[in-house]
């Protein structure tokens, strides 16, 4: 099987269930900020040590991929004929249940917040800082794309929960690696 097809050579590409829309679609938009968020984790991932927090990206990473599947899955095509899921996975509180309780433990372990932290903190913070606002920018691609077509809560509760993470992360990472976080105090200028 060749990886090219040339069937989006005009601007416009199927969707899963076979629906073919415009490349600029507001669900194509979706989707695609969705794997560029995933490079980007992938990126932050060649730059940690920590097993655990590894076993967590790559975890993430995975959820991503499941959150995209159903990004470019119109409602309507969820379902197959037969009744059952033309999706294998789908997201669940599970997955974002998990993301908190992997937060609790990081900020158990970190000092109390007291001014906004200018993204930094070292290379593996920076890239996760990065990736943190690429997770907010798919998140509000999925909820300008919910004002014209459902999709279901749970996947913008996922990214709002894992921009949150990926936050905290930096932060825990700049401890660990002995990083200083840098404030940004309005009254130090």
């Amino acid at each position: 099987m060749k990886i090219y097809t040339k069937t989006g050579d005009k601007g416009q590409t199927a969707l899963y269930g076979g629906t073919r829309v415009s490349k600029a679609s507001a669900r194509v938009d979706s989707y695609g900020n969705i794997d560029e968020l995933n490079s980007f984790i992938g990126i932050a991932k060649s730059h940690i040590e920590d097993a655990e927090v590894l076993a967590q990206l790559k975890k993430i990473q995975f959820d991503l991929f499941t959150v995209g599947s159903e990004a470019a899955t119109p409602v309507d095509k969820l379902m197959l004929a037969n009744g059952k899921s033309r999706l294998p996975l789908i997201i669940s509180e599970k997955e974002i249940e998990e993301l908190e309780q992997w937060m609790d433990a990081f900020e158990d372990k970190l000092e109390p917040l007291q001014y906004f932290i200018l993204p930094g903190g070292g290379k593996s913070a920076t890239f996760l800082h990065a990736a943190r606002t690429i997770c907010r920018r798919a998140e509000r691609s999925l909820v300008f794309l919910n004002e014209s077509e459902e999709i279901r809560p749970e996947l913008i509760k996922y990214l709002n929960r894992l921009s949150d993470y990926l936050f905290v992360l930096a932060r825990y990472i700049s401890k660990l690696n002995n990083e200083p976080e840098e404030y940004w105090n309005p009254n130090e200028r």
